[in-house]
């Protein structure tokens, strides 16, 4: 039995991947809660491990050559687990390329995309209608181009489940609030469906999930959006 890896996490898109394949690869985790809301990620203690002051983070004890490793990036630790365990991302070189530019894809588009679609229609303290509109076409025209990819294959590698999917996922779960219309897109509906049946994904999203803030208070949105940090940082 492998040591715990430690997992840093919140419940958010991008703490869900990292939960999601930990649940699947049936590994074993300790979870240390970073309150993104309470300005955790600002800790000196985070912040050797996470530079960025941005989370999921995760220490292995056991990395290469049997040394501990700490990594930040989700899709860095996504990949960093699925090739230490041999599983969710092809071998064969191509399939193996399609998957990461997949990864690539959610990291450099539609994570950020739809975190400012998200941003500014639902937290923005006042409505900015440019910004509003910018995000919401930019989400939708994100989610023709899944839904373009998933008539042609059941999985964004092709025919496997793969952390493209789980990268991506997460961050699908509430078009509505992104100004999309779920319903416009049957094949990401199809694939959507198909993965949230997964037992694995069903227990990742629950991690941390009763810590959840129905809403966010005016506190909440300072350490997110404002110059608290650099309040906690002095």
């Amino acid at each position: 039995m492998p040591q715990p890896i430690q997992l840093y996490t919140w419940p958010t898109p991008n703490g869900h991947k990292v939960h999601i394949l930990l649940e699947e690869l049936e590994l074993p985790y300790k979870v240390h809660p970073i309150d993104i809301g309470s300005g955790d990620q600002f800790d000196p203690a985070f912040l050797k491990i996470s530079p960025n002051n941005k989370m999921p983070a995760i220490v292995d004890p056991e990395g290469p050559d049997g040394e501990p490793i700490s990594l930040f990036e989700s899709g860095a630790i996504l990949l960093y687990l699925a090739q230490k365990y041999g599983r969710f991302l092809p071998e064969e070189p191509a399939a193996r390329y399609t998957a990461l530019q997949w990864l690539m894809w959610q990291m450099g588009g539609l994570g950020p995309m739809l975190g400012q679609a998200h941003h500014f229609l639902q937290y923005a303290p006042e409505p900015i209608p440019y910004g509003q509109q910018r995000y919401s076409k930019e989400a939708q025209r994100l989610y023709g181009v899944l839904d373009k990819r998933l008539a042609e294959v059941p999985y964004l590698a092709g025919e496997e489940y793969s952390i493209a999917d789980i990268a991506a996922w997460p961050w699908t779960r509430t078009p509505e609030r992104q100004g999309v219309e779920r319903e416009s897109y049957p094949h990401f509906c199809d694939w959507f469906d198909r993965i949230a049946a997964r037992p694995a994904v069903q227990r990742g999203v629950e991690v941390l999930a009763d810590r959840r803030k129905p809403e966010m208070s005016a506190k909440d949105k300072e350490f997110l959006f404002g110059a608290a940090q650099y309040e906690r940082r002095a």
